[in-house]
């Protein structure tokens, strides 16, 4: 069963760590017909039918046909799978949403959503994003687009800063949260945060 990371030991994330390459004897010992991709989806259709508390390395290989000890071939450990397959999720967020005409705060709004669709879809990914660093190339893509979006609001410095931290929170918590808010809550909060950006700016600008 996995929950989250194990508490009380240090490890590095999936995307800090560079893999050696295997002698050439034993990359023609590998398993046929797997690769860290297919593996990786695999295990985001595992965590989307049977959630995270059910998640186990067993499972994902009796799902591809191959012995559990064959995906260590492709991965050092069960948490840097997990790691590959939030990204993965990321992956699928459309980071340009949005109405231009409206600004960025039409372009927060849909980015908020967007957000909040992705983990109902995969409830798994919002206790992951807590768990582990999230420094995958699609995080840090969506983390690009916040950045941009906060661009436009004419925030700077501390101001700039506190608006990340409060956007970040609000997605990773009312918007990401297993127990979700209801929709017109979590309306209500994104205009009453919005608004406060808002005003944030005008006063900079005074």
């Amino acid at each position: 069963m996995v929950t989250v990371a194990d508490s009380g030991k240090t490890r590095t994330s999936v995307w800090l760590t560079a893999r050696p390459a295997a002698p050439a004897r034993r990359r023609s010992e590998a398993p046929s017909g797997l690769d860290r991709e297919r593996i990786t989806a695999a295990t985001v259709r595992l965590l989307d039918a049977e959630g995270l508390a059910r998640f186990s390395m067993r499972r994902l290989a009796a799902g591809l046909g191959v012995t559990a000890m064959s995906l260590y071939w492709y991965v050092d450990t069960k948490h840097d799978l997990l790691e590959l397959a939030l990204d993965r999720a990321l992956g699928e967020l459309t980071l340009t949403a949005g109405a231009p005409e409206r600004g960025w705060p039409g372009r927060l709004r849909a980015l908020a959503r967007g957000y909040r669709g992705l983990v109902a879809k995969h409830p798994w990914v919002a206790p992951l994003t807590a768990a582990y660093p999230n420094i995958g190339p699609h995080a840090r893509a969506f983390d690009a687009a916040l950045q941009r979006l906060l661009d436009a609001t004419g925030l700077a410095d501390a101001a700039r800063t506190g608006a990340h931290l409060a956007v970040s929170q609000f997605l990773h918590g009312c918007g990401g949260t297993v127990r979700r808010a209801p929709e017109g809550d979590f309306g209500l909060a994104l205009d009453v945060l919005i608004a406060g950006i808002e005003a944030k700016a005008a006063r900079g600008q005074a």
